[in-house]
């Protein structure tokens, strides 16, 4: 709105100065009792709105412009004219040395040509300095204190999203939950990757491709999140990585990624790292033995009696003694876990009535009264034997011989 609104009074600007400039011209053509025609004074006003609807169409073809690049260009250009001011005089100088003198044949032409030299060393330093500017832009803090072309971040830091992350899809979920905060950049290269890997030959790499140009267009449809889409001309970079890790370091952002590789690498240049497997990692619910829990068992262990099934977040439950209830949903008591390179692991044994709390519990045991009748002798203990082990003979003699 603001911005209409100030295109608006440019362009009525420009035609009231246009409009004024023909109005006094007319009247300098009446004092010589001559008129300007309707064609010239409408070709005029023309050329002027021609000129400031140029000038309007590009500045709005150039959406994203870098406050360092137009900060670069200015101080390039000053720069430029000052060293061709200065050098307006010793060029100055050398041509009183071979220039005619005034009144004589091709005084005039000699004028004329140094005039022509003046304006080509302007145009000559004012492109030598705004080249120079914009290529050396990050070491001018070095040469000129507290100037700096770099980007300030404050606040929430931008979060730069890799290939792999938009494939993948959980990001739309977690964007969903309203956890991440502030603005979300996917890089062009980023863009034409997935494009890529869309149309690609491989079924597979096709079918990934397109499911991240799908999750891309989920992210820009949500309300929860602002979604940019970073041109990224001038990030260094061999590959996507290397311009990944450029751009993080150039918008002082963190990069959301699956890649290990690139995680390792961007830790070690110093680039902060949101990676999605460890953060479904620490989001794991904690199980500690003795818990009880239901499981679905989907195939059978290594064990004779082991029962294998899976929890929603893909974690491993081994189950000892539900080998045959396969396909069913079995409750288990947790004994350990298991944390390896490949994710984790639970143990757990099957639950039955007697583990559920069936059975007389130890403090009832241990209440009964001593009248009552005695335990009953564990299983084995006295079979295929009638008589009590403590009647048998403690000696070593053989009774035949009469003690």
């Amino acid at each position: 709105m603001v911005l209409s609104i100030l295109r608006g009074a440019f362009i009525l600007l420009v035609a009231s100065v246009a409009a004024l400039y023909v109005v006094s011209w007319q009247r300098e053509m009446a004092a010589q009792d001559e008129q300007i025609s309707l064609f010239t004074v409408v070709l005029m006003l023309g050329i002027t709105l021609g000129i400031a609807g140029v000038i309007i169409a590009i500045d709005a073809g150039t959406r994203r412009k870098r406050l360092s690049a137009v900060s670069g260009i200015f101080l390039g250009l000053i720069a430029g004219l000052l060293a061709a001011y200065a050098l307006s005089f010793p060029v100055g100088l050398v041509a009183v040395l071979f220039a005619p003198a005034p009144g004589e044949a091709g005084f005039e032409e000699f004028m004329n040509l140094l005039q022509g030299v003046q304006v080509i060393i302007g145009l000559i330093t004012c492109y030598i300095g705004i080249s120079l500017v914009i290529q050396t832009k990050d070491d001018f803090r070095f040469v000129i204190p507290y100037v700096e072309f770099a980007k300030q971040i404050r606040g929430n830091r931008p979060t730069i999203l890799d290939t792999s992350v938009i494939v993948d899809g959980r990001v739309l979920d977690i964007i969903e939950t309203h956890v991440l905060q502030g603005l979300v950049v996917v890089p062009k290269f980023v863009l034409n990757e997935l494009q890529t890997i869309a149309d690609s030959s491989d079924k597979l790499r096709r079918a990934r491709g397109r499911r991240g140009l799908e999750v891309l267009q989920k992210l820009q449809d949500s309300p929860a999140v602002e979604i940019s889409i970073e041109e990224a001309t001038d990030v260094d970079g061999v590959n996507v990585d290397q311009k990944l890790i450029g751009l993080a370091q150039h918008m002082q952002g963190r990069v959301m990624t699956n890649d290990y590789n690139l995680n390792k690498v961007a830790t070690l240049r110093g680039v902060e790292v949101i990676n999605l497997n460890d953060l479904a990692k620490a989001m794991r619910p904690v199980v500690l033995p003795g818990e009880h829990m239901d499981i679905r068992v989907v195939k059978p262990g290594e064990g004779p009696t082991q029962g294998v099934g899976y929890l929603d977040d893909g974690t491993m439950v081994v189950v000892e003694g539900a080998r045959n209830h396969i396909g069913e949903a079995v409750s288990l008591i947790v004994t350990s876990t298991l944390q390896t390179s490949a994710g984790r692991m639970i143990f757990g044994r099957y639950e039955t009535s007697q583990d559920s709390g069936t059975a007389t519990p130890p403090a009832e045991a241990d209440a009964a009264e001593p009248g009552d009748a005695p335990p009953a002798e564990p299983a084995g203990a006295g079979a295929g034997s009638s008589r009590p082990r403590a009647a048998r003979p403690r000696t070593g003699r053989n009774p035949r011989r009469g003690g």
